[in-house]
């Protein structure tokens, strides 16, 4: 994430104090399987909070993405080589001979990449005959790239074969609402992300602040960035009235 922007800067000592919270908070287990599941499943979910509040509104599902992607990665489910046709599609493709005159050139272009590409460690190409089933069921492929929500419409042709694939159907999926319409990519990747990470992971968070006060300490403030009209003046007032701390001390920096 510092590629996307230099504030997002984590360190490892960060980090451990997630894991010793993980260990100390998950439910204990005499079976080793079932104890490292709930200590990775409690990891996952901290640290995801933990960052999430710290990104911009905009940034989030990138992050979640990829979270999600190296999950899949670290199980050797999918390889670097899927992510990155998702991220490039038909980038890195020149053919001129586009054989749908409806069709955009930049989308002809991620259809090709999408037909020549296997996906893990499939040794056939998914997508192979992608151009095919275009062609012969045309106006069903048409209508389907026209919807207004086609990432919650069946795919011609393919949508048997997508379900029946357990472990990256939802990533196949994303990849193919992402080369043939582009614009909806975003909301496709919410349901590759709730599919992947669980329902929780596409709500709207809210850290209260009886949380960011438990991993506060004297020498690890939390700071707010605030944007015009917000202030959390008054949640940290009540707070502190419950901890016997009030009246807080308030010192006005000015505004622009």
């Amino acid at each position: 994430m510092t590629l996307v922007n230099w504030m997002y800067n984590t360190s490892l000592t960060q980090f451990l104090e997630l894991f010793d919270y993980s260990i100390h908070k998950s439910p204990t287990s005499q079976i080793v399987k079932d104890r490292v599941n709930f200590i990775t499943t409690w990891l996952t979910r901290k640290v995801y909070r933990y960052i999430n509040r710290g990104l911009f509104e905009t940034d989030k599902v990138t992050f979640k993405l990829m979270m999600s992607t190296k999950i899949l990665i670290k199980d050797g489910r999918l390889t670097p080589a899927d992510v990155s046709l998702f991220l490039k599609a038909g980038a890195g493709v020149d053919d001129r001979q586009k054989i749908f005159n409806w069709m955009e050139q930049k989308t002809w272009l991620n259809l090709v990449a999408l037909s020549k590409h296997k996906f893990a460690n499939d040794h056939t190409f998914f997508f192979k005959e992608l151009k095919d089933r275009i062609q012969r069921g045309d106006q069903a492929w048409r209508k389907w790239i026209d919807e207004n929500e086609p990432e919650n419409v069946p795919v011609p042709d393919y949508q048997d074969k997508i379900s029946a694939d357990q472990n990256i159907g939802h990533f196949i999926h994303l990849c193919l609402v992402r080369s043939m319409r582009e614009d909806r990519t975003l909301l496709a990747s919410n349901q590759f992300i709730e599919a992947v990470l669980g329902e929780e992971y596409v709500q709207p968070v809210t850290d209260q602040i009886s949380d960011l006060y438990e991993e506060s300490l004297p020498n690890k403030p939390v700071l707010y960035l605030l944007s015009l009209g917000a202030d959390p003046t008054g949640p940290i007032d009540e707070f502190a009235k419950k901890k016997k701390q009030y009246p807080t001390g308030k010192v006005s920096m000015g505004e622009e």
